[in-house]
């Protein structure tokens, strides 16, 4: 496989495929919030170790796929995104999002779904996010 990355002294391909779901399944992602969220974690993705292969939205969740080195963890990657997305969404969407959340300042759900998507086919998995929504 000439996908590997190498790196000093190792050579690694890790790549996680991840969801994240907006609280209590509410659709938020319309409208342009699905593209602000997807531009979002994007420029995290440019300014961290890790890259996005490929992320797609429906209405209330969001799929992506994740490469990244082995000295980072899954749960340290999705604490980021999620935590830097739901403050950018509510700097840009406060007004529309307080009548969703009038208590507490959330987008995101608590948990995540995360599964290494090991010896299978990078290209399948690309298809089925990219057909999502």
């Amino acid at each position: 496989m000439n996908d590997y990355i190498s790196h000093n002294r190792h050579k690694y391909y890790l790549k996680c495929h991840l969801i994240f779901v907006c609280k209590y399944r509410k659709m938020l992602l319309l409208n342009g919030i699905d593209t602000f969220v997807k531009n979002v974690f994007q420029c995290i993705a440019n300014k961290s170790d890790f890259s996005i292969d490929i992320m797609e939205t429906d209405k209330d969740h969001i799929h992506l796929l994740v490469s990244y080195p082995p000295n980072l963890s899954v749960s340290s990657i999705v604490k980021r995104l999620k935590q830097i997305s739901t403050n950018s969404v509510w700097q840009v969407y406060n007004s529309f999002l307080r009548k969703h959340f009038w208590k507490e300042h959330t987008f995101w759900s608590d948990g995540y779904f995360a599964c290494s998507i090991g010896e299978a086919n990078p290209n399948t998995i690309r298809n089925y996010i990219a057909n999502q929504g």
